[in-house]
């Protein structure tokens, strides 16, 4: 929903889409003194490495032997941190405006407002959006009993309530079990029940999380019921039960007052499409010198974008948001060159990253 717009913020640069490329991102605008903002849509950084492999390996980051999605994202977050970049989450870029002077205005889905010298679309294969449950009028219980994303804050609204967690991957898998161990001792913050519902009896997530999900299944702390939701019951606005149906056809009514539906996500391009750049087969066309996209002003990195030879792989989106920044200095600092330096050797680089530069006999 759009709120009432703020004054822009002014930035030198405005990143859209937190994932991978869009932290690295920062990281390559900040060694050529570029600041920026970035806007993501989901709650936190991260994108696809958190939404779809937070716990799974990835073999090949350069110079890391392995490391989880989640891993990658905290690595990346403390390698930007130096250039403490504002993060606007939960929110959509809604319009890019042009101005006569050659910047961006543009709007997001939460009425923030910027203007910006330079765009970097780096928003992966889409915002990424919950798979929604499909029964009517269920959508007037979001943000109070019904959540499509599990947050530190849910547990303290799941206090007390019956909670039914839907869905069968880890995320489902793992909400379930941290509710339910919740539900042990003298916790204030213990729910009063906790259901894992998914539509059969397969369930994805580390080997332990499932020994887990088992065991609190066979002690009473968790109930499991396969099944999908067909409808629910409300009294004055407050959900009380959900009625589903099992493999068999057979309906039943299971008490809940909190839903949490973990069903995975799905990625949308949204309104990327209506912002003019040139797009082939749902992808931005960007040259491969800067990155740069059809609008001037406006470099696209990552697997948003397309270009003969594209690789959709992590460690290609770094070397374009290398070459993208070099660009971008192009346009914010007309009158200045901008000369490639090391960070092995800079001492201005040193001095921008706090980090201890050795000496000649070192």
């Amino acid at each position: 929903m759009t709120g009432p717009l703020q004054d822009p913020i002014a930035t030198d640069a405005l990143i859209i889409g937190a994932g991978p490329a869009g932290l690295f991102q920062v990281f390559e605008l900040g060694l050529l003194e570029i600041s920026a903002h970035v806007v993501d849509a989901l709650p936190y950084a991260g994108g696809q490495c958190i939404e779809t492999y937070p716990d799974k390996p990835i073999y090949d980051i350069p110079g890391i032997m392995a490391c989880t999605g989640r891993e990658l994202t905290e690595r990346l977050v403390r390698q930007m941190s130096p250039f403490a970049p504002t993060l606007h989450l939960s929110q959509e870029v809604s319009s890019i405006q042009t101005q006569d002077d050659g910047r961006f205005k543009v709007e997001t889905s939460r009425g923030t407002a910027f203007l910006a010298k330079t765009i970097f679309v780096a928003a992966g294969i889409g915002a990424f959006q919950p798979k929604r449950l499909r029964v009517e009028g269920i959508e007037a219980l979001e943000d109070e009993q019904l959540f499509y994303r599990a947050t530190d804050a849910f547990k303290s609204q799941a206090a007390g309530r019956h909670v039914l967690v839907i869905g069968g991957d880890d995320a489902a898998v793992d909400w379930a079990v941290r509710l339910a161990d919740d539900t042990a001792g003298d916790n204030p913050q213990r729910p009063a029940s906790v259901t894992l519902m998914h539509r059969r009896d397969v369930f994805q997530g580390p080997a332990d999380s499932l020994d887990r999900m088992r065991q609190l299944v066979a002690d009473g702390a968790l109930q499991l019921v396969i099944g999908q939701l067909t409808g629910f019951d409300a009294a004055q606005g407050q959900l009380t039960a959900v009625h589903l149906v099992d493999p068999e056809g057979a309906v039943t009514q299971l008490r809940a007052d909190s839903l949490l539906v973990l069903q995975g996500v799905s990625p949308r391009l949204g309104p990327v499409a209506d912002w003019g750049l040139a797009l082939e087969r749902k992808q931005v066309v960007v040259d491969t010198e800067k990155f740069s996209t059809s609008t001037p002003g406006i470099f696209a990195v990552g697997d948003i974008n397309t270009y003969p030879g594209k690789k959709k792989l992590i460690l290609s989106s770094f070397h374009e948001c290398a070459l993208a920044a070099f660009g971008a200095a192009k346009i914010i600092f007309p009158d200045r060159q901008t000369p490639l330096q090391y960070t092995t050797t800079s001492p201005r680089l040193h001095r921008m990253l706090g980090v201890h530069a050795p000496a000649a006999s070192e």
